[in-house]
């Protein structure tokens, strides 16, 4: 079984995630070809973006969430995404039971007792009105006759996991601030939320292998869990593996691939880019070192924006006043440092409408 190094994997990966040539993709292709976008930072899509696409235009990510093509959600992890409508409809049953389980691993001592399928009707009559409410007016209603649970526990217990829901605008739109206002996810998109296969089958599973796969493989089956968060893959995995390919990485591992999917020359060039918090090119993985060293592994979960240098995690980067400041972490060649600047300099002139283009490198720690 042929051997791919961590150089040959990151291509893969950079190709697949749109970082290696910026895509001429509308936003919801790229959205849905990237199996969505994190985004508990509701800003940090855009730069995601930004970072992929080919003349990309931040009030297009913004008209696609105010006209429903695209929604905030919980979903994958039971972290917030940007997924399409088609997707998230698609998917969300498939996620049910992860949600409540992550749900309890937090607050089970508190949710104790609750009937979670009494809870679940209340609040689906509740939202059933299309009224976007944030968590805190939910609770209000639900917590009267269950003194039990406190209210974040109920809130997220209904917010994040019993009821699909969307965030409605204007939270997430550009340069915009907006609390969370919950709607039901079928009341906003006007369409029910699939079911599971009647037959006990799982194409959803079949599908998020496949489309997992394209937007990062070649990875291991326990990639494609820590990705989605959902342990009940397997037969989903053994389902498609006929259309599949398998290969080694350098520790032994079986990873899975699409015959098809691009895998780049290990030698191909690879550009600078940016890197919002949270990005699915580094949170898609339990083994993250086609990225980024283990030395600065902690960076991917604490939210720190990064860059990349040669396709690997080589800096962080803040922004203030309308300036980019990247600090490397370790020593950068002068080709390097200017390919970072100029980048950076073009990030400035995004973040900012074209009002700056000021961007900072600091010098390499000793």
């Amino acid at each position: 079984m042929t051997v791919l190094d961590n150089r040959a994997l990151n291509r893969a990966m950079l190709a697949r995630q749109l970082l290696l040539d910026r895509a001429d993709l509308p936003v919801v292709d790229a959205v849905a070809h990237l199996c969505g976008l994190q985004a508990q930072e509701p800003q940090e899509p855009f730069v995601g973006l930004w970072s992929r696409l080919a003349a990309f235009d931040p009030a297009a990510l913004s008209d696609l969430l105010t006209r429903r093509g695209v929604v905030r959600t919980h979903l994958m992890r039971r972290t917030v995404h940007l997924v399409t409508a088609d997707d998230v409809l698609a998917w969300r049953s498939r996620h049910d039971a992860m949600l409540r389980q992550r749900v309890l691993g937090v607050y089970r001592d508190e949710l104790k007792g609750v009937d979670l399928d009494e809870l679940a009707a209340e609040a689906r009559d509740l939202m059933a009105d299309g009224e976007p409410r944030t968590a805190a007016e939910i609770v209000r209603e639900l917590a009267p006759g269950r003194p039990g649970p406190g209210p974040r526990a109920l809130g997220e217990m209904v917010v994040a996991a019993l009821v699909p829901m969307a965030q409605a605008p204007p939270r997430g739109l550009w340069r915009t601030k907006g609390g969370v206002r919950n709607v039901a996810l079928s009341s906003w998109l006007g369409s029910p939320v699939d079911p599971p296969a009647a037959d006990g089958s799982d194409p959803v599973g079949q599908a998020l292998v496949r489309r997992y796969l394209a937007a990062h493989g070649p990875a291991a089956t326990a990639d494609l869990r820590a990705w989605s968060g959902l342990t009940g893959l397997p037969g989903a995995v053994t389902a498609v593996r006929d259309e599949l390919v398998s290969f080694r990485d350098e520790r032994g591992r079986e990873l899975l691939d699409l015959p098809d999917a691009p895998r780049p020359d290990p030698d191909t060039p690879a550009p600078v880019r940016f890197l919002p918090a949270f990005d699915n090119a580094i949170l898609g993985y339990q083994d993250r070192s086609r990225i980024i060293d283990d030395a600065h592994r902690g960076l991917s979960v604490a939210g720190e924006r990064v860059v990349l240098v040669d396709g690997r995690v080589a800096a962080t980067w803040t922004v203030s006043e309308d300036v980019v400041t990247v600090d490397p972490l370790g020593a950068l060649s002068r080709a390097d440092r200017a390919a970072v600047a100029d980048q950076g300099s073009e990030l400035a002139s995004f973040l900012s409408d074209g009002d700056s283009d000021r961007v900072r490198v600091a010098a390499a720690p000793r």
